[in-house]
């Protein structure tokens, strides 16, 4: 169970925009690189990003990169190199799925990316996010506002970006198809919000 997603959606009956997206895009490999792109005509200076891995650039449980996804996956690598590229996930790197670090050992190798070993689950690890991308040696984040969080997810990866205040990239349609009714809702929470004239708020730093 993810308590902090629980605990966090409470907030979406006061600020329900919170779960809105500053960009939506359909796939992985839709992904304009770099990401100051994704924002259409709103200047965002990405200096790193912080990349969901479920059903997101891997398939569900697997600590690989999806095949069809690599070249983008590459592509985004050259351009955020370490450390300024981070893979936060709430199955690998997690203590309470992770708790030995095993998988985030095998994705981090995979992938030549290093993986957020955190205690809370997203959407709640946003001041290990920031304290790991401000103080790693050779970063140049200085601020929440330079980071974007690429995501599958609406309730903890766009979610987690906006308690930031981070620019939050909604992927639409993850890896594979999902069956998980609750999912599907979501997935169509943004349209129905909208029509109510509610949009994303624009980032700003935490710090």
């Amino acid at each position: 169970m993810n308590v902090s997603a629980t605990l966090n959606a409470f907030r979406l009956l006061k600020t329900p925009s919170l779960c809105l997206p500053h960009a939506t895009i359909s796939t992985f490999n839709d992904l304009p690189v770099p990401l100051s792109n994704a924002f259409g005509n709103v200047k965002a200076d990405i200096r790193a990003v912080v990349l969901d891995k479920d059903n997101c650039f891997a398939v569900p449980k697997e600590n690989v990169v999806y095949k069809p996804y690599m070249d983008k996956f590459n592509s985004l690598l050259t351009h955020y190199p370490p450390p300024h590229l981070l893979i936060v996930s709430n199955s690998a790197g997690t203590s309470s799925s992770d708790a030995f670090g095993t998988d985030a050992s095998s994705l981090s190798s995979a992938t030549g990316i290093p993986v957020l070993q955190h205690s809370t689950k997203k959407p709640g690890c946003g001041p290990q996010i920031l304290q790991h991308l401000l103080t790693a040696p050779g970063s140049r984040v200085t601020s929440a506002d330079q980071i974007a969080v690429i995501g599958d997810r609406l309730f903890t990866d766009v979610m987690l970006a906006n308690l930031m205040g981070s620019w939050s990239v909604w992927l639409k349609d993850g890896v594979v198809e999902t069956r998980n009714q609750f999912v599907s809702w979501e997935r169509k929470l943004p349209e129905r919000l909208m029509r109510y004239g509610l949009k994303a708020t624009l980032p700003g730093s935490m710090l």
